[in-house]
């Protein structure tokens, strides 16, 4: 995973060329997320720039990748999974230039198939430029999910620039947005188009479907599997919950393999380190090692103190480009982990993502009314992913230039999961009287993978689990940092999303030094919200808009250690 920006004029007597200087500099900032090396392509028309995390063929793949000749020019951030099956079923032959898996994209293209076709065919996490000069067109995408970040705009004389964080644009582009995920935006129509799209968005067509265990287990492992490809030392986070912890007994199988080598060849660290953190006497610290000890893991468990995560929150809002509470609170624990795998010489790592989005994990979830209106809610849920797990996860990894990777996103894997009715994953009563736990599907399909207490230990989000005196402490440092006369003018200082709390305040603040005007504000999604759940989903229950708050301990009577 890596960093791209790029700029674009198609007006005529346009050159690009004397703009390099300015593209390398706003390139730096995002160099975190590529410190192995720059590259750099440009011509009257397009100039692209490319800082590189070296994950696969590290000797080579240096980017922007060119075709043989020279008419493409490709930046890419991110991993095609199924690169050899693609390369494998071209139409028309194509002499590659690299080993990288990202040069299949030039060679789909090169078929001549419309780009919202073969980009349906691609396993993997990507947002990528590919400038055409023999057309003069350029197509710019986003993976499914957007679990890469991309962010695009214009500047003052109309040209398009596109970047993978928004620090990059902000000084430049007064309209920069997020570039939606699942889209392409192809220059030769001036379109964007939706080019993923599924059936089981709508409930109507799972409706009736039934849960099948065995595929819903061996289509995960598949895509655990496809996700360790990586040529350097790679690890797991690990934080004792459900889903971080499904995935790194998933890898446990598959470490002593060499991925890329179809399994033939020895890893290159032949025993799996899995990593945690939290504040000492955490809940996730101490299932963490319960989870590695049966596992086998390497572990390493970190801790931090709440004066080390107070001083990183200015850096973390920098690098995560949000004023969202929840993830701001989720982001600091993992930005400090992160600075530790890295010193440790990792540079992957696997983690939990998307799990409680297509299973119904968070506890709110135990209040929907019916089968409908649980699916209608992850279908938002999955929506809004890109400005929230996904973002959190890949912005606050590569801040120290660690790329994550979440299998639970696998396009594959998404598709098993969500063609089943709704009426599989929802909570209610088992015949003993007790409560179903969340996600209790998924917690049967891998049965026996895990100790007890881990297979059915309640959902904790990770804000909560690094220690609930995190964000009681956070609160706590809001109220006094912001007087009640500040406070008393937010709506009128921010008015576009003005924050509803202290906490929120104090964060918005941070922000907009770092990213000043609406534009900026408007990346990031509105609304109340309780245990993390959208706006929507606060109708279930009469009591949820008084208790509105992003932490799981906000339901009460469902999480055990529920706010009083």
């Amino acid at each position: 995973m890596c960093s791209i920006l790029g700029v674009f004029d198609f007006r005529p007597g346009a050159d690009l060329r004397p703009l390099r200087p300015l593209a390398l500099s706003l390139s730096a900032r995002q160099r975190h997320r590529g410190p192995d090396w720059s590259g750099v392509h440009s011509d009257a028309n397009a100039l692209l720039v490319h800082e590189r995390l070296a994950i696969v063929d590290p000797a080579g793949g240096a980017q922007p990748i060119l075709s043989g000749d020279g008419a493409l020019a490709l930046a890419v951030n991110g991993e095609i999974y199924n690169h050899r099956d693609l390369e494998r079923r071209l139409a028309h032959p194509y002499a590659f230039q690299t080993g990288s898996d990202c040069e299949v994209i030039n060679a789909l293209h090169r078929d001549g198939e419309a780009p919202e076709t073969w980009l349906g065919r691609l396993n993997g996490i990507f947002a990528f430029a590919l400038w055409d000069a023999d057309a003069r067109r350029v197509l710019i995408a986003r993976d499914h999910m957007g679990i890469c970040p991309l962010y695009w705009g214009h500047d003052a004389d109309g040209r398009l620039w596109v970047a993978s964080e928004m620090k990059a644009l902000v000084r430049v582009c007064d309209d920069v947005a997020a570039f939606p995920p699942g889209h392409v935006y192809d220059s030769a129509s001036g379109t964007l188009v939706r080019w993923y799209k599924r059936a089981w968005r709508e409930y109507d067509a799972v409706q009736g479907v039934a849960a099948d265990r065995a595929e819903l287990r061996t289509a995960f492992e598949r895509a655990v599997h496809r996700q360790m490809m990586s040529d350097v030392p790679y690890g797991v986070l690990l934080s004792g919950g459900l889903d971080s912890s499904l995935v790194a007994a998933c890898a446990a199988k598959f470490a002593r393999k060499r991925i890329e080598d179809d399994d033939r060849g020895e890893a290159w660290w032949p025993r799996l380190h899995s990593f945690a953190i939290g504040l000492e006497g955490s809940p996730d610290l101490a299932a963490a090692q319960v989870a590695a000890d049966a596992l086998g893991t390497v572990h390493h468990g970190f801790t931090y103190t709440f004066a080390e995560g107070l001083d990183a929150l200015p850096e973390v809002i920098r690098h995560i480009e949000t004023y969202d509470v929840t993830t701001i609170r989720a982001s600091t624990p993992m930005y400090l982990l992160a600075r530790r795998i890295k010193a440790m010489g990792v540079k992957m790592v696997l983690s939990g993502e998307g799990s409680d989005e297509l299973f119904g994990g968070y506890l709110y979830f135990h209040k929907a009314p019916n089968a409908r209106e649980f699916h209608e809610e992850l279908v938002r849920k999955l929506d809004a992913l890109h400005s929230f797990d996904c973002l959190r996860a890949n912005k606050s990894m590569m801040a120290w230039g660690v790329e994550p990777r979440v299998p639970f996103l696998d396009i594959e894997f998404m598709d098993v999961a969500m063609r089943m009715d709704a009426r599989h994953k929802m909570g209610g009563t088992a015949p003993d009287g007790s409560r179903r736990i969340e996600k209790s599907v998924l917690r049967e399909a891998f049965e026996g993978y895990l100790p007890h207490e881990i297979l059915w230990r309640q959902k904790e989000q990770f804000s909560d689990g690094v220690g609930y005196g995190w964000i009681d402490g956070l609160k706590a440092h809001a109220g006094a940092n912001v007087s009640d006369a500040e406070f008393a003018e937010a709506e009128r200082r921010f008015p576009f999303n003005p924050p509803q709390t202290k906490e929120a305040y104090f964060y918005r603040r941070i922000f907009e030094e770092l990213f000043p005007g609406e534009a900026c504000a408007r990346t990031v999604p509105g609304g109340k919200s309780i245990a993390c759940s959208s706006p929507a989903a606060i109708a279930w229950d009469a009591g949820f808009a008084n208790a509105a708050d992003p932490s799981g301990r906000a339901i009460a009577g469902v999480h055990n250690a529920a706010l009083a």
